[in-house]
């Protein structure tokens, strides 16, 4: 009888590639999420109750003009459009469980409060993570005057209270107050949970008179961005590189992009307020720090709840 090779067959490199991450994965997971849920369910660790500020007042009487809120969200004043980019404020960011949230811990107090920013003329919404997407916030800051634009998806996550639901696709663009909004493929994935794998994931060109901004939300290192430039500022996620530098990219290669993409300046995001991998709080800003020195791009670093404009100089109003 001829032999026969019972060995199976080797595993290529990509599969071993993608189990070796996958253990990482879950490691760097089980690191911090069992704690998160006990200290959820025990309510342990709030960082202190944020009071109610007059920063939408004050955004509204600058044009242009941005004010970094904590993790990926901002809001801006683009043109005299307000817009809220994935408003994350809460306390906690998680699964609900009746009125209790399930999840991590925000490590600083928001500068402002839902209600602080109810009443902006448009939201933007790049993915379902829960990072990106929080239904408590979206609840408290809705508004019939507000629309929302989101991805194919996402639609059913938001709560029903405010006014046009826009779903937009990658590649596909619209009009509104007389912005222009285009949908961009980054390079991720938007699935809220391990069953919605549906759901899809955008970054956002809004182009506002002369002024074109980028919203990259999360992406890995990816060139496609070059295709939509110039910009005359980019806005990039910079943590949660380790172990999950296949969906976010690390310092320097944000750098990278915001050169291929032909970036003005440089706004990062996405850093210093959850507990999402592995790497110090404090290393993404110091990694891009001295990345941007030997880079073309001109870095703006906001402090939370400031107002600054383009060049990303404070701007000072009245509350």
């Amino acid at each position: 009888m001829e032999h026969m090779d019972l060995e199976p067959e080797a595993v290529s490199p990509d599969t071993r590639a993608r189990l070796e991450r996958a253990v990482r994965a879950v490691r760097s997971s089980a690191r911090r999420y069992p704690r998160a849920l006990v200290q959820s369910i025990l309510s342990y660790g709030p960082p202190g109750d944020t009071a109610p500020t007059g920063l939408f007042d004050r955004i509204r009487g600058a044009d242009p003009a941005f004010s970094w809120l904590g993790h990926a969200s901002m809001v801006c004043n683009l043109a005299g459009v307000t817009i809220a980019v994935d408003p994350v404020l809460s306390v906690r960011i998680g699964a609900r469980l009746g009125k209790r949230t399930l999840g991590l811990l925000r490590l600083q107090p928001a500068p402002a409060t839902p209600e602080c920013i109810r009443g902006v003329d448009l939201v933007l919404l790049t993915h379902a993570h829960f990072d990106h997407l929080d239904r408590p916030t979206l609840a408290a800051m809705s508004d019939r005057g507000t629309s929302v634009i989101a991805p194919p998806g996402v639609g059913a996550l938001v709560p029903g209270t405010f006014g046009r639901l826009h779903t937009l696709d990658a590649g596909k663009a619209l009009s509104i107050r007389g912005l222009r909004i285009a949908a961009v493929q980054p390079r991720h994935w938007g699935a809220r949970t391990l069953i919605d794998r549906h759901r899809r994931v955008n970054s956002y060109v809004v182009q506002a008179d002369n002024l074109r901004v980028l919203f990259a939300g999360d992406t890995a290192y990816t060139e496609s961005f070059a295709r939509h430039g110039p910009f005359d500022l980019a806005v990039f996620g910079i943590g949660a590189y380790n172990p999950w530098v296949h969906m976010h990219a690390t310092p320097e290669q944000v750098v990278r992009m915001a050169d291929l993409s032909q970036s003005a300046r440089l706004l990062p995001v996405h850093h210093s307020t959850f507990e999402l991998s592995d790497e110090p709080l404090d290393e993404p800003m110091q990694r891009l720090r001295r990345a941007v020195q030997s880079g073309s791009s001109r870095l703006i670093e906001p402090q939370l709840g400031t107002i600054i404009d383009i060049d990303g100089r404070a701007i000072h109003r009245e509350q």
